[in-house]
């Protein structure tokens, strides 16, 4: 069968890294038909909104979609509803992608990359399970208005909303689980449950949820804790399954333990299995077109999708020992570059990912 997948390269780098996954995915000689559409900034200034119609009903007949970034600072006054990044929040609303997997791999030949002493740091691989669709980025009533009470009764004030529904905690906390259980079998959870009402309702629901899995060890912990604890003792942590908003911060914050956000790749699912496949890192538009940008999040997102929503293991284990070969070579973007290593750009780092594919 012939699996259609949606390519979105969005703004910025995001072709040119979306470009080099997309050579990696058709040298592997699968079943795989290419649709483009464009997406964010581009697609604005193509149909007048970040995410047309015909982009939407490409991404919802796919398989998967293979997203570079979106983002530039030419969009920045525009209405909040059609900047680029209202493409992403759309994207993942439309097709219930509620779940985001970001793995954090130090890989060896980039310990001294890392901001942390490779003593800490060395050998770390965690994933983090982030709820994507609900919390306070999609939770109402939100809005600016004039406080009815309180000691600043009268004056403006920004509010939203954080909430979850139990069938939302339920569903992250069993991909966080079903994870733990394919790797090393244990599950932190992430809330501020000592403050928040909304993150005292996660933790009873997760606690709920582990009984169908007595072989997973489950933790908790406290968000502020567990952002002090990645920076202190990296390695202690397998799986962390958060919410929306801690999730975004934590994410963040583990990827700069690898050495580059420009190694991270990610992956958001529906309860389908269909999937959208991006880096982690954002558009960069101010190194665009200038074969500076690290295309390695985006190849390892490519072998994601087809682990995740193809089904095709083997394929995609061939594409991470092909980055792991690359990088045992010596080669390095700017991003990673160090002392006694060979720099390359954007083209010949995808270049060699294929060198090495051939050799497996």
């Amino acid at each position: 069968m012939t699996h259609l997948i949606a390519v979105l390269p969005g703004d910025g780098i995001g072709p040119e890294i979306v470009e080099q996954a997309q050579r990696v995915l058709t040298a592997l000689d699968l079943d795989l038909a290419f649709e483009t559409e464009p997406v964010g900034g581009a697609a604005y200034a193509k149909h007048g909104h970040p995410l047309p119609p015909t982009t939407l009903e490409l991404a919802k007949r796919a398989k998967a979609i293979l997203f570079g970034a979106v983002g530039d600072f030419q969009y920045d006054s525009l209405a909040r509803e059609l900047r680029p990044e209202q493409a992403i929040l759309g994207l993942r609303k439309a097709l219930g992608l509620f779940a985001n997997l970001r793995p954090a791999i130090l890989y060896p030949e980039l310990a001294n990359a890392s901001s942390l002493k490779p003593e800490i740091v060395s050998g770390l691989d965690i994933v983090i399970v982030r709820e994507l669709t609900g919390d306070i980025y999609f939770g109402s009533p939100r809005g600016v208005r004039s406080a009815p009470d309180g000691p600043f009764a009268g004056e403006r004030e920004g509010f939203d909303t954080m909430r979850y529904a139990e069938t939302e905690v339920r569903r992250i906390a069993r991909i966080g689980f079903e994870t733990a259980r394919k790797r090393n079998r244990k599950l932190c959870s992430v809330d501020k449950a000592n403050v928040l009402e909304t993150s005292q309702f996660w933790r009873d629901i997760v606690i709920d949820v582990a009984r169908d899995y007595p072989d997973v060890e489950l933790s908790h912990m406290y968000v502020d804790n567990a952002a002090m604890q990645l920076v202190r003792a990296p390695r202690q942590f397998d799986v962390i399954v958060t919410g929306n908003l801690f999730g975004d911060i934590l994410s963040d914050e583990a990827a700069m333990l690898t050495g580059s956000i420009g190694m991270l790749p990610s992956a958001s699912l529906n309860e389908a299995g269909q999937g959208l496949y991006e880096p982690s890192h954002g558009s960069a538009p101010d190194i665009a077109g200038q074969n500076l940008a690290n295309p390695l999040a985006t190849i390892l997102s490519a072998s994601m999708l087809l682990r995740y929503s193809l089904d095709l293991g083997e394929a995609a284990d061939r594409i991470e020992n092909a980055v792991k070969r690359v990088l045992a070579e010596g080669l390095r973007t700017a991003d990673i570059h160090e002392p006694g290593t060979t720099r390359v750009g954007t083209q010949e780092m995808g270049d060699a990912v294929l060198r090495a594919l051939k050799k497996d």
